[in-house]
């Protein structure tokens, strides 16, 4: 399941849909991300997120079929928002079912680093010195890079 939305998401909410009727699920990993108070600059009053419709989905369907590939997975929740999001709201959850622990925490991992370098979304974080976009980061290109040896 891929969703973009504008409207928060409850965590626990995704886990109960991603488990109903299922019996062959072994373990469960979650990433969420929140918008905090700092980043480029330690005053950050909330953010803005723009994705391309279409593309963006296509580009997280993309991720998620090369986890699957990789390892056994039983589900795979993935949801991002866009719009104006405030201090402390969930941005991105990624959840991942698998029979073992193992595989559930590497996908859910390598979905992270790939959707930090390759999914279409960009932010701007409005502070109290100004708005600004955020510049891709050298250290998600670096974790993401891991992957590709493997």
């Amino acid at each position: 399941m891929i969703r973009v939305q504008s409207q928060p998401f409850e965590v626990g909410e995704e886990q109960r849909l991603l488990l109903d009727g299922r019996r062959d699920i072994g373990a469960v990993v979650s990433f969420t991300g929140l918008v905090r108070d700092f980043n480029e600059r330690p005053d950050v009053q909330g953010l803005s997120l723009e994705h391309y419709p279409g593309m963006t989905e296509s580009s997280l369907a993309g991720i998620v079929a090369e986890a699957e590939q990789r390892w056994p997975l039983q589900a795979v929740n993935v949801v991002h928002r866009v719009g104006h999001l405030q201090l402390g709201d969930p941005i991105v959850l990624v959840m991942i079912a698998s029979q073992h622990r193992r595989a559930a925490f590497d996908a859910c991992d390598f979905i992270m680093d790939y959707l930090k370098t390759r999914a279409p979304f960009w932010k701007k974080e409005h502070t109290a010195s100004g708005d600004y976009w955020v510049a891709e980061r050298h250290t998600d290109l670096q974790a993401a890079r891991r992957w590709e040896a493997s």
